[in-house]
Formats: structure tokens, sequence, C-alpha cells
């Protein structure tokens, strides 16, 4: 495996956009998958090869880092649950303290194909925008959940992949700022304009932090690290 290369986890989001630059400034080499399982916002499978493409063109020192991009079908994913995510219902909190827009098992099936196809690549750095500080309760997201994945891929694939989360710690504001350390202004306004993070999949309505209906949760976390970013450079 190449030590000095990784695969990022890039769903075309605000965080996982952030990942993938965070990789580019520590490897050599860094490619990308995504996975479309019928996600209700499927718009983020459409930012996602613009927001690469806005990097090899304004970025030249990450240009030549950034190598092919892996889309996967995981159909089978929405064909098992029934989320707020797969199919169109109201956002809601359910009676076990979790949002339906939980779809259990993703990031499990996600990192688990990821690793698969490390495997192949002989990549052995994965990276994951997934955050235990600000995020939405997904139990999938939290550390003792990618400690314990990342324990059982190597076991599984007798491999010694790393996987990186390096947000896992930080709030949304923390991640804004991170965004801006990596690749100043222009990093900022590539993330504002080119990811998606809205459940709703809405790219009508604009707002200082970007796309989305504005109400949903996701939405509302982004929007709230952005002011709060915002109002420590006042």
């Amino acid at each position: 495996m190449r030590e000095d290369a990784a695969l990022v986890l890039f769903s075309g989001g605000q965080d996982s956009a952030t990942c993938l630059a965070w990789a580019l400034e520590r490897f050599a080499h860094v490619e990308t998958i995504g996975f479309d399982y019928g996600q209700r916002h499927h718009v983020e499978m459409v930012v996602r090869g613009v927001f690469r493409d806005r990097i090899a063109r304004e970025f030249p020192g990450w240009a030549p880092r950034l190598g092919p991009d892996h889309g996967l079908s995981l159909d089978a994913l929405r064909a098992v649950s029934d989320t707020a995510l797969t199919r169109e219902t109201e956002i809601a909190m359910q009676a076990d303290g979790l949002p339906n827009t939980f779809v259990p098992g993703r990031n499990l099936l996600f990192l688990t194909f990821a690793a698969t196809l490390a495997y192949r690549r002989g990549l052995k750095h994965l990276v994951a925008g997934v955050c235990e500080t600000d995020y939405s309760g997904y139990p999938d997201c939290r550390d003792d959940t990618l400690k314990a994945l990342q324990v059982a891929i190597n076991l599984g694939m007798e491999r010694r992949f790393v996987l990186h989360t390096p947000l896992m710690w930080r709030d949304k504001a923390a991640t804004w700022a991170l965004a801006e350390r990596l690749g100043g202004t222009a990093l900022v306004e590539a993330i504002r304009e080119d990811t998606h993070s809205c459940y709703l999949g809405d790219r009508a309505h604009r707002h200082p932090w970007g796309y989305g209906c504005g109400t949903c949760p996701a939405c509302e976390l982004r929007q709230r690290g952005w002011d709060a970013w915002r109002a420590a450079h006042v």
C-alpha cells in the first residue's frame, strides 16, 4: 500500500469538502469516492464534480495530487431503509430519540466499501468527515464507532488502513475556520458555492452560507456554524 496516498469519502457536502482539502494538504495522492443510494438530496452527487473541478482549477498546489473519483451505486441501502433521506417524508424526531434522517448502517457500509476500493487501489489512508461534536445525533458518526470499525476492517482485510476523522471534535464554526486555514478565502467561497448539505436538495435558495432550504437540520447546523465563525471575525 502507498503510505502517502488517501481515499476521501466525498459526499459533496461542507464537511467532506473540507476533509478533501485537509487530505490534499497532507498526502501526495488523493482519490475520492461517493455513494449514490437514492438519497433525497441527490444533488450532492452532482456538485461533487463541480467542486473537484474547481479545486483542480483554483489550487495549483493541490491539483497534481488530486487523483480519480469513484462513484458507487448502493441502491440496496434505499431498499432496506425507511428514512427521511430515502423517502419523501417529513423530517422529525423518532421515539428512540434519533432523527428520522438517520439511515441505519450507512456510514458502516460506506467505510467498508471505501476500504474495499482502497484495498484494490493500494491506498493506506481513509478520510471521513464524520463529527461527534456538532452533529445530528447519528450513532455511526461517533468516535467509538469509527475506532471499532477501523479495527474490524483491518482484521477482516488483513491490512493496516488508517482511518482519519479530522472533524471529529470540531463544531461547524471550527470547520469553516479549518477551511479558511487550509485554502483561504478561495476555499471558503468554493465550499459556499459548490457544496451541498440541505437534506431536501434545495439549490434554489442561496444564503450567506450557501444553498439550501434554510430550515432542515443540516441547513440549520451549517448556518449556525457560519454565523458563529463570521462573528469571531468581527
